[in-house]
């Protein structure tokens, strides 16, 4: 599923930055950005996912309430740190033409880092709350799913007539992605509505890892799929009504309609790679999903400046769709060999047999 997330990411960087002219304004583009609704959903669903799969582990060890808590709050901080970072990096690559206001941009490094300081909050209280050990999934569960509720439910009036504009723009940005130009911003990844997508993966991961969903994971995948499809008709339905919850409705930024539907679309991908990776091309050899998926922070950290950065492969908004889908190749196949050189290369074994070539052996007495 990362490693799908990373696919169509790219395919959108590449398409947003290199098309250009008659390209810009043809459905070609308007489907390649309806992809690109996915990937941020994908990368925060599963990191609520493997959330439980840490929860699950320290749970089984008799690990208190508490510690874990501080484990699950280190690991979303060492995120957080490393979006900061990469922002500082992004702004030193362009000094000279960047904002300074860019280093504060919420991206979806920094949403998930967030996320995961989040649910390690709720899952804490939801843990203590739980005063038997029997008590403590079912918990968790009804947090995840109220945290994913509210979040969703939150969105609209948070950007619109619940605003907080008397907070500073910085602190405003984590909340509905206004950055400093005195409006939400559709291409920001503000805690509201992403990190529901955070939550949703805590809650189906806490159902796929049971003892029950192990002992039965098709089946498990199955049903959970079949409810993305009632999530995703229920959306629609909802959708269609003649009347309409909200003051201010905006379907493809803040209306809980189509969070719902992507939450129903991520429940279906979920059964879809796991058939790909047990039955499908994934089971059969070398498969670069996978490999992709097990360094998706570096290649998301890389990529962007190919595509956005001064190093572009292509002119950025100046090409046609054949060009830019050959750059799209290109850094596809340039991102799938950083991958392999991260995970198939040995580089501290590397480094010793270097240093032992280049350093003369000390003679002996």
């Amino acid at each position: 599923m990362r490693g799908l997330a990373c696919i169509l990411m790219f395919q959108t960087h590449c398409y947003d930055s290199w098309l250009g002219g008659d390209a810009r304004k043809s459905t070609f583009l308007m489907y390649s950005q309806l992809l690109g609704t996915l990937p941020a959903p994908l990368f925060l669903f599963l990191a609520g996912i493997s959330l439980v799969l840490i929860i699950d582990k320290l749970l089984r060890k008799n690990v208190s309430a508490k510690e874990i808590t501080r484990i699950l709050l280190r690991r979303g901080s060492q995120i957080f740190a490393f979006a900061i970072l990469f922002r500082l990096q992004e702004y030193l690559i362009a000094w000279g033409w960047a904002p300074w206001s860019d280093l504060f941009k919420v991206d979806v490094l920094n949403t998930i880092g967030i996320s995961m300081i989040l649910m390690a909050l709720v899952c804490g209280t939801a843990l203590r709350i739980a005063r038997t050990p029997e008590r403590r999934r079912p918990s968790l569960l009804i947090a995840g799913v109220l945290g994913m509720s509210l979040i969703a439910l939150l969105t609209p009036p948070l950007w619109t007539s619940w605003r907080p504009s008397w907070l500073p723009w910085p602190i405003e940005s984590y909340i509905d992605g206004v950055h400093n130009l005195s409006a939400p911003q559709p291409g920001l990844f503000p805690i509201f509505p992403w990190t529901g997508f955070a939550f949703a993966g805590l809650a189906a991961g806490l159902v796929l890892f049971s003892d029950w969903g192990r002992a039965r994971t098709v089946q498990t995948l199955a049903v959970s799929a079949v409810a993305g499809v009632g999530l995703i008709a229920g959306a629609r339905w909802i959708d269609h009504m003649p009347f309409q919850f909200y003051s201010v409705y905006d379907y493809w930024h803040t209306s809980p309609n189509f969070f719902v539907m992507r939450v129903g679309l991520l429940l279906i991908v979920a059964l879809l790679s796991y058939a790909w990776c047990r039955w499908g091309l994934g089971a059969r050899g070398f498969s670069p999903l996978i490999q992709l998926g097990q360094t998706s922070l570096l290649v998301y950290w890389v990529h962007l400046e190919f595509v956005y950065g001064r190093a572009s492969l292509l002119v950025k908004r100046s090409n046609d769709v054949g060009t830019a889908s050959l750059g799209l190749l290109m850094i596809f196949l340039m991102m799938l060999a950083l991958s392999l050189l991260r995970t198939r290369v040995n580089w501290r074994d590397l480094g010793d047999s270097l240093r032992t070539r280049l350093v003369p052996a000390k003679p002996s007495a």
